[in-house]
């Protein structure tokens, strides 16, 4: 008797608890969903009822307003109405990842997009995950690469680090992602498209990432047509997938595009929810969900995650609010230059403007004074560029200058990449090395230096445009 008593009890508990994980549909205003006489907490996905033989459209609690629950469709809100019901899950949005996940297009919510097939089960695993204790996370001592010479000899990248390319748009950046996709050391990519026009997602697939790069790759996008919460939720998603190889012990890299538009879509959920503007719009959530989504990545105990977020800026003001956040959290950043890109100099990477935190703990002392001296030489030619264009500048007035006269057509023809162009890190060091030896060598009446005309570098990489057949003291050049 008292078996059934218990019984009886404890359904009765379950009915009043699942009566209040109900609500209904009272307000739909923009892109909120209010509903009446629901308990669930932020963050909790619920589904609600459409009628008409529809599925439910699921919806993730954003906030609570004058005893409402505050929801945001996952998905298309048409057939939602008033009165509807709302039935609450009891847990966060989670993926399921596994091996299985490779070569596969997934959408903003982990779903598959490919046509291949249904994913293989795996491990459930929540989308909003705290970044490891940074007391715990491992020094970054190794170097990745990346396989653009431009950036692995003179803006090298650690394994597990974070790296932003800027840029504005159309410069070069889905080009320059899957060159380093194709051409990258790390034994996994997750790349993620967040905003992307719809156009856009095969021919990065089929175009920029190829077969090759294609086969250890998981590709996560939300299209810029799909709502703000799936644009936000894509990049938590590839985010946890990157999380999943890397608690295997595995190196991936974590490759987004573009920061900017997860930015974008976190600014109108916080003004539909009736947050204040700041910045150009931006809400204040917008600079809080960054350092959580951005710190997510790098290393930890069993593996890395190197980070290479791209930041579209605002009319190419590199200083605009979402480009000076991100810049401020992550280990480095590469800018991509219009003027280059104009010019047909591909990948359009201006060295000055970019710079990598980490490169005094991942090169070796000689190339990292080998690339200080290539910087010089840029820099002094950059800033005699109009004297020297209108015939001003007198040679023999400058030393440095006239050695960045020299050695400028050779340095271009190093920086300059096809895009299935291979490059390793040791040519990539080598070419440096030859560059700067020409630097010194201008002047000098000793150590004679062959050198190739300027032109395509050999299948297969190499040490672009310059040949050096002779060993040429290192001679550091004055400032």
């Amino acid at each position: 008797m008292s078996s059934s008593l218990l019984q009886r009890a404890d359904e009765a508990l379950r009915a009043s608890d699942l009566h209040r994980r109900h609500g209904r549909v009272c307000d739909l205003i923009g892109l909120i969903v209010e509903v009446s006489g629901l308990e669930a907490e932020l963050g909790e996905v619920c589904h609600i009822e459409t009628g008409r033989g529809r599925m439910p459209v699921p919806g993730e609690v954003v906030g609570f307003r004058a005893g409402r629950t505050l929801l945001m469709a996952l998905g298309d809100p048409e057939g939602i109405g008033p009165g509807a019901p709302v039935l609450a899950t009891g847990r966060p949005m989670h993926v399921e990842v596994s091996d299985g996940l490779l070569g596969r297009a997934l959408d903003g919510l982990g779903r598959p997009m490919d046509g291949v097939g249904p994913l293989p089960r795996g491990i459930p695993r929540t989308v909003a995950a705290a970044p490891p204790d940074p007391l715990q996370r491992p020094r970054i001592e190794d170097r990745v690469r990346l396989g653009v010479r431009a950036m692995d000899a003179l803006v090298p990248c650690g394994r597990g680090q974070r790296l932003g390319i800027f840029a504005g748009s159309g410069v070069g950046k889905s080009s320059l992602l899957g060159m380093i996709a194709r051409s990258t050391s790390a034994e996994i990519n997750v790349i993620c498209l967040v905003g992307e026009r719809g156009r856009e997602v095969r021919e990065f697939i089929e175009r920029d990432l190829g077969p090759e790069g294609l086969a250890r790759s998981v590709v996560v996008c939300a299209t810029s047509d799909q709502p703000a919460l799936v644009r936000i939720k894509a990049a938590l998603t590839a985010t946890t997938i990157a999380e999943y190889f890397r608690d295997q012990g595995r190196d991936v890299v974590l490759m987004m595009d573009s920061v900017t538009r997860f930015a974008m879509a976190q600014r109108e959920v916080g003004l539909a929810i009736g947050e204040p503007p700041a910045t150009r719009g931006y809400t204040p959530s917008v600079f809080a969900l960054l350092p959580k989504l951005l710190e997510r990545s790098g290393t930890s105990p069993e593996g890395s995650i190197t980070g290479l977020y791209t930041v579209l800026v605002d009319g190419d003001d590199m200083n605009e609010p979402i480009a000076d956040a991100v810049r401020s959290i992550l280990d480095g950043h590469v800018v991509l230059s219009r003027e280059l890109a104009h010019s047909g100099h591909y990948p359009a990477i201006d060295v000055l403007a970019s710079v990598s935190r980490l490169v005094g703990e991942i090169v070796t002392p000689r190339t990292r004074q080998d690339g200080n001296d290539v910087r010089r030489l840029m820099s002094a030619y950059r800033e005699k560029q109009d004297l020297i264009a209108i015939g001003a500048y007198q040679h023999g007035a400058d030393p440095l200058t006239d050695a960045a006269i020299v050695a400028r057509p050779h340095i271009e023809g190093y920086l300059r990449q096809g895009p299935y162009e291979l490059s390793t890190t040791e040519d990539a060091d080598a070419g440096l090395a030859a560059l700067a030896a020409l630097g010194s060598s201008v002047g000098q009446p000793t150590a004679p230096l062959a050198m190739a005309p300027p032109g395509p570098a050999p299948a297969g990489g190499g040490v672009g445009d310059v040949a050096l057949h002779t060993a040429i003291p290192p001679l550091h050049l004055a400032s």
